[in-house]
């Protein structure tokens, strides 16, 4: 097996070589091309129009979803490309009809946003959300699942990657028990797509969204959703407008027969085109090679923090990503964060008010999170945990 050319993804990203950056769960260094890119369109529209820049870059935006596609093993009819991946989860969740008894069915560890939702829809509609007990691994429990389906259930939405740890949910075990009964199934996908391979068809999801500001390594404000070619016909988008839909008649419109219908005619094409270059940029790559050299720099990460006196590392799953959640006793992780800041290391913070389920059940508030990347090096490693050994010792 040949070595990872580390040295094209440190030259690929000049920002390296000023900065420590293990906060690419949270927004990841974007490389030169992607930003290049980015800036190429902005220039172009600045220079002849912004729709005269649009319609002079079709082929590549066109391409753009055939890439995603192909990043997920989907179709490009089953891509819609939107701002964020809340705003494509939202896009897909909203557009379910929900009734009074409808159950949706969750996991311990869902994002806070999600859940918010879920309580909104519950609170306009009579539906009830559930979530589905964790197994001993502290992922979400395949047969506690399997026991709590039965006919009131109207979606099982879960998050691939929850944002307070290492866990990976075992979505396609998930998607095995979801088609067995016919039940809607969406994956929010935001923190995995970009870090490790994903097929739509073996997940057997309905539905899937991403950002692609995190592992992906594009511009904020960027995402796209997933949407299965044989339910398309079968849901409609809480909102329309022009572009996903054709005013035909005084009284009727008829909207697009793919996924574009979850789209909107106004979009920040430079993003955009950033985000393109990006799924490019990461296909170049190999998502194997990607996911292979995550998992080995993840696991040198965890190992070191363990052997540090008063570090806990907090990750669980029996797969474990490329994520490390840790505190250091005595120490408040927003004063971790800061003392790293000053070193010119980037963290971020889990915190209980993001998965309020999972981190009330282990009875955590705060935990650092440092999530590591392809472009991150075993040196890095090294000098972020003696800085962390040097916090703990005070």
């Amino acid at each position: 097996m040949p070595s990872f050319d580390i040295d094209r993804a440190r030259s690929a990203t000049p920002a390296s070589a000023n900065i420590l950056h293990f906060n690419n769960a949270g927004s990841s260094l974007m490389p030169q091309p992607v930003l290049d890119a980015t800036i190429e369109h902005l220039q172009l529209e600045a220079q002849i129009g912004g729709y005269e820049a649009f319609d002079q870059q079709q082929d590549l935006l066109e391409h753009g979803y055939a890439a995603a596609a192909q990043l997920i093993n989907a179709s490009s009819d089953e891509i819609a490309f939107l701002e964020s991946a809340t705003a494509a989860w939202n896009a897909a969740f909203y557009s379910i009809p929900f009734k009074p008894g409808d159950r949706i069915l969750t996991s311990m560890a869902e994002y806070a946003s999600n859940y918010i939702a879920y309580l909104q829809v519950t609170r306009r509609t009579g539906a009830v959300v559930e979530a589905i007990p964790d197994d001993e691994y502290g992922q979400l429990s395949i047969e506690a699942l399997r026991n709590t389906i039965d006919e009131h259930v109207k979606l099982i939405a879960v998050t691939h990657v929850p944002t307070s740890g290492g866990l990976v949910n075992p979505i396609e075990a998930i998607g095995n028990v979801a088609r067995e009964a016919g039940i809607l199934y969406l994956v929010d996908a935001c923190q995995s797509v970009g870090q490790m391979p994903i097929d739509v068809q073996k997940i057997g999801c309905d539905m899937l969204s991403t950002t692609g500001r995190k592992y992906l390594r594009a511009p904020r404000g960027t995402g796209f959703l997933y949407v299965r070619q044989g339910l398309i016909e079968q849901i409609e988008p809480a909102t329309l407008d022009m572009h996903a839909a054709t005013w035909v008649a005084r009284d009727r419109y008829e909207m697009v027969s793919n996924a574009r219908r979850f789209e909107a005619f106004e979009a920040n094409y430079a993003s955009r085109i950033g985000l393109v270059t990006a799924i490019d940029y990461a296909l170049d790559w190999g998502m194997d090679t990607i996911w292979r050299r995550i998992k080995e720099l993840a696991y040198r990460l965890r190992t070191r923090l363990t052997a540090i006196p008063g570090v806990i590392v907090h990750d669980r799953g029996i797969t474990q990503c490329g994520i490390v959640t840790f505190t250091i006793d005595g120490v408040d992780p927003v004063d971790i964060q800061k003392q790293l800041n000053a070193q010119r290391i980037n963290v971020s913070i889990a915190q209980r008010s993001s998965t309020r389920l999972d981190l009330e059940a282990r009875g955590l508030t705060t935990m650092i999170r440092a999530s590591v990347h392809y472009y991150n090096t075993d040196e890095e490693i090294t000098r972020f945990c003696q800085a962390i050994d040097k916090l703990a010792a005070i």
